[in-house]
């Protein structure tokens, strides 16, 4: 009698613990794991709907980072515009003050001013991380020049006090009468003309009026322009005539020469002589009188209200030539004029220089240049209130301060057409509202999605632990049996 093998039946019970302690390893890891497969493979037919929830989980993702990174740049950029602003209205406030020059040759409003400008060009360079966010594109330079540098120059090249110099004494001319020249053609008239050739600089004749009895006025007319008072007899005291000058800042001021039979005539008074020549030369020396102190306190504000237009408005423009004699302006270069703005300086919009894709179809813009109309205009005009200085002893120093301070408190109100620091927060606050909105829908685009993966992805532990308990049942119970199969002899089957 002869007894078979039990090798094929060892290796079919052998492969099938194999295959039981498999499926117990995987059930243990999805357990630990609460993922039903660590491969796509393993998730049947719904694997390729999880790579693509999986692609889109991670675009959300990198939508999500590039928001946190923007927002945070935008709220720098707020806090740096909202203190601008603030500082704007408080050198506003203080040019409205008192304009009494203190011994160092300064208002307490310009020393106001120069310690503004100086942490205003410190909030123009603020960096996010290791950019500059008002530098435009290129975002590793710095935004601004240092104050010293901006107001004093840099060796060979000139500072924006240097620009007011130059213009000063080309606004003023050789005369200091804001390059007017006043003759009397006729022994009986007096004529104010503006230079020949022409020239930007100066006074402009704007209109003259006069209730004077026994007189015509002519003009502006001709070339040089020209503007005149004829007398054919006498005037009555009390009558007077205007001159309307237009200044280099676009403002207009205006003299009044009253008639008057005083023999010491005050300010803007003319003595009424004898006959018509007399009075025609007492109306001149009072004409030139009231033009030069004019020129000396109007002019010379407007001329550094101007002058600072030329120095941060775009390219640097500096008088052409001796500043007294000069006519036209040229562009300075870099080797002879300090460039406040040192960041990019493109001719698209600000905004434009810095993009974010915040949802597929969603990009906004957020870039900011210091620049910029609104912030600019606000530094040109708290530079020109801290760059003027006064003589000790100049009897039109008040005078000349007060049209300063005048012209810089109604420039920093932020006259109509003007871009202020308020309408670029707005639109980055616009920014922002887009930035948060697309925030929320990625959150809850997230959640669903991340529910979805969940049902394709994930196992129930409840289940996952009745699996293994009945695995592990019936692996005993092989394992029990195989043993007494094991066990067989021939003694036992005897």
């Amino acid at each position: 009698m002869s007894i078979s093998g039990i090798g094929t039946r060892s290796a079919l019970t052998v492969q099938s613990f194999v295959e039981m302690r498999r499926q117990l390893d995987d059930l243990q890891r999805q357990l630990g794991t609460g993922k039903r497969s660590d491969t796509y493979a393993g998730l049947g037919l719904d694997r390729g709907l999880a790579v693509g929830l999986r692609s889109r989980l991670s675009a959300l993702e990198a939508f999500e980072s590039s928001i946190t990174h923007v927002d945070v740049r935008i709220n720098l950029a707020q806090t740096a515009l909202g203190r601008l602003a603030d500082i704007g209205r408080t050198v506003k406030s203080a040019a409205f003050q008192s304009s009494n020059i203190s011994g160092t040759g300064t208002t307490i409003a310009q020393t106001t001013a120069y310690a503004s400008l100086n942490e205003m060009l410190g909030l123009l360079n603020t960096q996010a991380g290791d950019r500059y966010i008002f530098s435009g594109r290129e975002a590793e330079q710095p935004s601004v020049a240092s104050l010293e540098h901006i107001m004093d120059g840099d060796g060979a090249r000139a500072g924006f006090k240097q620009i007011v110099s130059e213009r000063k004494q080309a606004d003023l001319g050789t005369l200091g009468r804001g390059r007017m020249v006043i003759t009397a053609p006729t022994a009986t008239s007096v004529q104010v003309a503006e230079e020949a050739p022409p020239t930007v600089f100066g006074f402009k004749l704007s209109s003259i009026n006069t209730t004077l009895a026994n007189s015509t006025v002519t003009g502006p007319a001709g070339a040089p322009p020209a503007m005149s008072v004829d007398f054919t007899g006498l005037p009555n005291a009390g009558e007077n005539v205007q001159f309307r000058f237009t200044l280099p800042d676009g403002s207009n001021e205006l003299i009044t020469l009253t008639a008057t039979t005083s023999a010491t005539p005050g300010p803007n008074e003319f003595t009424i002589g004898v006959d018509a020549i007399t009075t025609a030369g007492n109306l001149q020396t009072a004409l030139t009188d009231s033009i030069e102190t004019l020129a000396n306190t109007s002019l010379v504000a407007a001329s550094a209200v101007v002058a600072a237009d030329n120095f941060f408005n775009g390219t640097p423009q500096r008088v052409s030539g001796p500043p007294a004699t000069a006519t036209a302006l040229i562009a300075g270069t870099p080797a002879n004029t300090v460039s406040w703005y040192t960041g990019e300086n493109g001719i698209d919009p600000a905004r434009s220089t810095a993009t974010a894709r915040v949802d597929t179809s969603i990009t906004i813009s957020y870039g900011m240049r210091a620049n910029e109309e609104g912030i600019r205009w606000m530094v040109q005009n708290v530079a020109a209130m801290a760059a003027v200085t006064y003589a000790p002893g100049d009897p039109d120093a008040t005078a000349r301060s007060a049209a300063l301070h005048a012209r810089i408190g109604s420039n920093l109100g932020v006259p109509v057409g003007i871009q202020a620091i308020e309408d670029i927060e707005t639109e980055l606050a616009g920014a922002q509202h887009t930035l948060q909105n697309a925030a929320d829908r990625h959150r809850q685009t997230k959640s669903t999605l991340a529910g979805m993966m969940e049902k394709i992805e994930g196992v129930s532990n409840e289940q996952v632990a009745a699996e293994i308990m009945a695995l592990q049942v019936r692996l005993q119970a092989s394992l029990q049996t195989t043993s007494l199969l094991y066990q067989t002899s021939l003694v036992n089957f005897l």
